[in-house]
């Protein structure tokens, strides 16, 4: 009954949940366009009417304010308690993270789908390969996500996810194609070994790393130290995402 409750009331807090903010998500397309094949970069070009995978990356946190679109809420993220694995874990009948990507990548490998259906599918994509690589998308269930953290970040009051979500990246003041070029610095053994894992295993990688998100100074005052110790962090996600996001598009299309 309690972990209904939890399912129940993440879905509801989900609508206020922004996975990397706009540069994190124009981020990981940027670096994903850098690793498409010519065929599939072509073949992305003609789905979505010549937009780049940056410029379409945000599309599924806009269509949160259309009501039409109110059952894909809960896809953002996944809840997977400490100790418990995404198998052993209660699932969110509308659905999450995890099960909206492995669906995804099925439905555009087949051809029964229309254009319109296909872009709404590859930008959906786009967006949630980014969130399952922002590892408070993968949460315990108890504080949804990091939104009921309260911190400071830099002496303004915020929550843990909001700092993860937008605050530590924009605080940099980094364009999205400069965060792209210092992220994306990988070698061709990197880019293999990552394009290997699968699903899963990308929301696996969030979870180990929940106790370096959740390693908060007593007071709670986030500011130069704390960005410090995890900007490697978001720069690792974020190119893993986009390499992954690659590879994924490149099995489709390349």
């Amino acid at each position: 009954m309690i972990r209904k409750a939890v399912i129940i009331l993440c879905t509801f807090v989900s609508l206020h949940v922004f996975g990397w903010g706009m540069i994190g998500h124009r981020t990981v397309g940027q670096i994903a366009e850098s690793h498409l094949s010519k065929r599939a970069k072509k073949k992305i070009n003609e789905i979505l009417g010549g937009e780049s995978l940056a410029v379409v990356s945000n599309w599924m946190d806009d269509i949160k304010s259309d009501d039409s679109y109110d059952h894909t809420h809960a896809w953002h993220w996944v809840t997977i308690p400490e100790g418990q694995t995404y198998e052993q874990s209660d699932k969110n009948p509308d659905g999450d993270v995890i099960a909206t990507i492995e669906r995804l990548i099925s439905e555009l490998k087949q051809s029964n789908i229309s254009k319109k259906q296909e872009a709404e599918k590859l930008k959906m994509l786009v967006h949630l390969i980014g969130d399952i690589h922002q590892p408070l998308h993968v949460g315990f269930g108890h504080d949804m996500g990091g939104n009921k953290v309260d911190v400071e970040w830099f002496w303004k009051s915020s929550n843990l996810h909001r700092v993860w979500d937008s605050e530590m990246i924009d605080s940099k003041r980094y364009s999205y194609t400069e965060l792209s070029t210092i992220s994306d610095n990988v070698s061709k053994e990197q880019i293999k070994l990552w394009q290997s894992a699968n699903v899963r295993d990308w929301a696996n990688e969030s979870i180990a790393l929940r106790k370096q998100v959740y390693n908060l100074p007593e007071h709670k005052n986030l500011n130069y130290e704390y960005r410090y110790q995890n900007w490697s962090t978001v720069k690792l996600r974020l190119a893993q995402a986009g390499v992954r996001l690659a590879g994924i598009l490149n099995e489709i299309y390349g």
